[in-house]
């Protein structure tokens, strides 16, 4: 069983402290917070400890959860790894890709375990579909939702996108060779909306949009590849494949492409057994720290993903 202590209970600390306390493979020691008032009401709230430092939660656990602002991450992972504390650390990983970088050789000279957070990766609708995703051609991804106050001083690049930029690089065996982007700001001083196109020298081309100014939550993919498209509600946890397939007569066709070959469309429905994401996510860095095995999503993944964030930053220069 791991010892682990989580600092800041916002939005992100407040839901893991409801899955850590049902997860018998940790132990919840308790939480640091800097505000007061919130301490005290999330501790009667879930009757849980709360420490005074964020040194005396160091001193009690062996496992951290970074739950606070961007801002912070890079502070509080340093001061978890010279303790050699095995860290848990959410999207982004650090606000510049130096801090980033630096944390990569911290955690290697402390041999701890940092996994980075993408809930998405243990989406049971994409993990269903990573089974039947093959060298895709083309990728499409919307992600949408309505204002909320979590983290308004990130961009939606660094708040919403990085999230689908870490899975994209995970899927295609590929770099980068150009990024086009453009975005715009409406409720905050930074990119509300972004759109990004992502092409690999390999052929396959990425084109992302995020919102955070959407009436509607939507977080959609589709992988082209040849002779089919995968469709992946994240949200609804479905996922289905729409195959192009030859027909030899006039029986009913859908398509007729521009050689004149008859083509009908046949969709098939995954059976996707449901799970609860977030949980999956500890169960396995708890496996991992456990079996001294690498994270599904490692510093290197967040460094990564950060890289490619910060340019499409740039890109959109708002």
């Amino acid at each position: 069983m791991q010892k682990i202590g989580i600092i800041g209970v916002g939005h992100f600390g407040r839901s893991h402290i409801k899955e850590l306390k049902e997860i018998p493979e940790f132990e919840l020691a308790g939480f640091y917070d800097i505000n007061p008032e919130t301490s005290k009401q999330i501790s009667a709230e879930f009757n849980i400890s709360v420490f005074s430092s964020y040194e005396e939660l160091l001193n009690e656990v062996n496992v951290v959860d970074i739950a606070v602002p961007t801002s912070l991450h890079y502070e509080c992972a340093v001061e978890a790894i010279k303790k050699q504390k095995h860290v848990f650390i959410e999207n982004p990983v650090t606000l510049t890709v130096e801090d980033a970088e630096n944390l990569i050789k911290l955690a290697e000279e402390a041999s701890i375990k940092v996994q980075v957070g993408n809930i998405e990766q243990f989406n049971p609708a994409f993990r269903g579909a990573q089974l039947h995703i093959n060298n895709p051609v083309y990728i499409e991804i919307q992600r949408l939702q309505p204002f909320t106050n979590s983290s308004p001083e990130d961009s939606v690049i660094l708040n919403l996108m990085i999230y689908d930029i870490d899975i994209i690089l995970g899927t295609v065996n590929a770099n980068i060779k150009k990024i086009d982007a453009n975005g715009a700001k409406f409720v905050s001083g930074t990119a509300d909306i972004a759109n990004a196109r992502l092409e690999f020298d390999n052929g396959c081309v990425a084109n992302i949009t995020s919102s955070r100014i959407s009436p509607d939550n939507i977080v959609i993919y589709k992988f082209f590849q040849k002779d089919e498209y995968i469709i992946v509600d994240f949200l609804n946890k479905k996922t289905e494949t729409v195959k192009f397939k030859k027909i030899e007569n006039n029986c009913n066709p859908v398509l007729n492409n521009y050689r004149n070959m008859l083509k009908e469309l046949l969709i098939e429905n995954y059976e996707i057994t449901n799970s609860n994401a977030l949980k999956e996510e500890f169960l396995a860095f708890s496996k991992c720290i456990e079996n001294n095995s690498t994270p599904l999503v490692t510093l290197d993944d967040g460094f990564k993903a950060l890289q490619v964030a910060n340019e499409i930053i740039e890109k959109i220069n708002i």
